[in-house]
């Protein structure tokens, strides 16, 4: 059996899978995950979902409580000033690096993607909107060809996914964050400088609007 044509073990579409119900907030913080509920949701095998729900445990995007109990964690004022502080260190780095690699169909690229944000965000699509913003994030970094950073800058979007979501619900999609339309001028100038500064702009808003929501106790 050549590459093409060989099957993606079964543990490995599962993870995948409850990854992105993660990553976009299909789960909310704090609430139980369970074996049998996903192998329901999922319509997987029992092995494949524990071997899921343990690497992601693993990697915190999950946390286990004891007696078998496993929760979509919650964030506190505490973990959200760290996931800020690795994010700003972290992707305006690779926004700079990916600068220089940029060519005319990549930034055509990126301005689609914005362009498919946009429209989310005037329909109220919530879910289009965490989609489209995290394939443009990452569609960038990946051009910075430093793949260790893109695997922590990965963790980091898992961790805040649920949160985030539960701030869309909360103040609609016309308060998100968006600095993409100067992100895409200091890609269009060359100027890897402003890319940093404008993706770290973009982190900061959105970063103080689930720190409003935590003063509020929306999440």
């Amino acid at each position: 059996m050549n590459q093409r044509t060989a099957k993606v073990p079964a543990h490995q579409v599962v993870h995948e899978q409850l990854r992105q119900m993660i990553l976009f907030g299909d789960l909310a913080p704090g609430q139980p995950v369970t074996i049998l509920g996903l192998i329901d949701r999922l319509n997987a095998g029992m092995t494949p979902v524990r071997e899921a729900l343990r690497r992601l445990t693993a990697e915190g995007a999950l946390q286990h409580l004891g007696n078998r109990r496993v929760v979509v964690p919650v964030l506190d004022e505490a973990m959200l000033d760290q996931l800020a502080f690795a994010r700003q260190a972290l992707e305006p780095e690779l926004a700079r690096l990916a600068c220089n690699h940029l060519t005319d169909k990549d930034i055509e690229a990126l301005t689609d993607c914005d362009d498919a944000l946009n429209q989310a965000i005037d329909r109220g699509d919530v879910s289009g909107y965490l989609h489209q913003n995290y394939r443009f994030h990452m569609d960038l970094y990946a051009k910075a060809d430093a793949p260790l950073l893109q695997d922590m800058v990965r963790g980091l979007w898992l961790r805040v996914g649920p949160s985030l979501r539960v701030v869309c619900g909360r103040w609609g999609t016309m308060q998100l964050a968006d600095c993409h339309t100067h992100a895409l001028a200091a890609m269009r100038a060359g100027d890897p400088a402003a890319l940093g500064a404008a993706i770290s702009e973009d982190i900061g808003q959105g970063v103080e609007l689930i720190r409003q929501s935590l003063a509020n106790g929306s999440i």
